[in-house]
């Protein structure tokens, strides 16, 4: 194979799109051969790879016409998805290469790892997990992906899904917390990249596991290195804990 690879950008005109376009331009091992956005037409024959962040509908959308053609392999940052988009995705996986992230930062999966390993060890009767997420407010779900990643992790830590953990947003006047229950909340504000934080608390002290995005480009280059993986792979739905190895095969 080729040290030269080409890459598609989905979502190009967003602010994730603009970062990928700047992280490609940086690499001397990259044409960008396509540049499109929501309802265009790309020619996919055109890329070894498509990186996208768009819309969960979007993405979708994508996933089936690539794997409909047997190609490109598809770097997914979209976040958002219904049970049956996600369903969708894991099918189009059965025929491409797909590797899907809430978020492509390394500092952010070694958080995942992180929170897992501190979930497994402090007993759930005495230990509540709240996760809090910050974003800018033009971002349109939540609790963001990331979020619902630490969740994932969290969970289990505690052999468990998060489905049956999760605790409906505190509003108004309820009933006390339930033991076991792991919390979400969220922020939209200003122009924020992302701010999470993962809080263990027992009655006698708290810890707390926090990642600070600074800048954009960080989630870009994420991508872009989760693209140069992608291109040699078979089949299959990836995430950023295989192409960082942290996942043996």
């Amino acid at each position: 194979m080729s040290d030269l690879f080409h890459v598609g950008i989905s979502g190009a005109r967003g602010r994730m799109g603009r970062a990928v376009s700047q992280a490609l331009d940086a690499r001397d091992d990259v044409v960008v051969a396509v540049r499109f956005d929501w309802g265009e037409t790309p020619d996919l024959s055109l890329c070894d790879v498509v990186i996208d962040f768009s819309t969960a509908e979007a993405s979708v959308a994508l996933a089936r016409i690539a794997a409909e053609r047997g190609g490109p392999a598809l770097v997914i940052g979209s976040t958002g998805f219904s049970p049956e988009q996600d369903k969708e995705i894991a099918r189009a996986a059965e025929r491409i290469a797909i590797v899907r992230s809430g978020n492509f930062s390394l500092g952010v999966n070694i958080l995942i790892g992180l929170v897992e390993h501190a979930a497994q060890r402090l007993d759930a009767r005495d230990w509540d997990i709240e996760i809090a997420e910050a974003h800018h407010r033009k971002k349109v779900d939540a609790p963001s992906g990331t979020a619902l990643m630490l969740g994932e992790a969290a969970a289990a830590g505690r052999g468990r899904d998060l489905a049956d953990l999760r605790s409906p947003p505190y509003d108004g006047v309820g009933e006390p917390r339930e033991t076991g229950r792991i919390g979400f909340s969220s922020i939209r504000a200003g122009g924020i990249v992302g701010e999470h934080t993962v809080l263990f608390a027992s009655e006698d002290e708290v810890v707390t596991l926090s990642h600070s995005a600074i800048d954009r480009s960080l989630f870009a280059k994420g991508a872009v290195a989760a693209a140069a993986w992608a291109r040699s792979r078979g089949p299959g739905l990836y995430d950023m804990q295989d192409v960082l190895g942290f996942r043996q095969a």
